[in-house]
């Protein structure tokens, strides 16, 4: 059993920032990558930032240079600073952890965190 916890969603202004914290629990080994997720209301869920366990990166065009992900494999945790946020950032963000099991990739995530920008 693996689960996922994330936290650090909220409210912020036009310009603020948030830090999106997801922790990993339970039957947690081979982690591979780890990233998040954001989906808005009628809007398929679509990759923001990708992280692989060499320290990798991978943002969509309309993050980089705004948010920066991060994680601490000691704590199997994953992290997204989220600077100089628009309104159109906000959604329901999920963070995605993938387990490498007999040898096939298996994807958990985390129940969702809501992020709300004031314009």
């Amino acid at each position: 059993q693996v689960q996922l916890v994330e936290s650090g969603g909220g409210l912020v202004q036009f310009g603020g920032s948030l830090r999106l914290s997801c922790v990993a629990s339970g039957s947690i080994f081979n982690i591979n990558n780890m990233g998040w997720y954001c989906q808005a209301p009628g809007k398929q869920r679509d990759l923001v930032a990708l992280i692989t366990t060499g320290g990798m990166t991978k943002y969509v065009d309309s993050v980089k240079g705004r948010f920066t992900i991060s994680r601490d494999n000691a704590k199997n945790a994953v992290y997204l600073q989220m600077n100089s946020l628009k309104p159109e950032d906000a959604a329901v963000y999920y963070c995605d952890v993938q387990l490498i099991r007999l040898g096939f990739p298996h994807e958990f995530w985390g129940q969702g965190t809501q992020v709300t920008v004031s314009s």
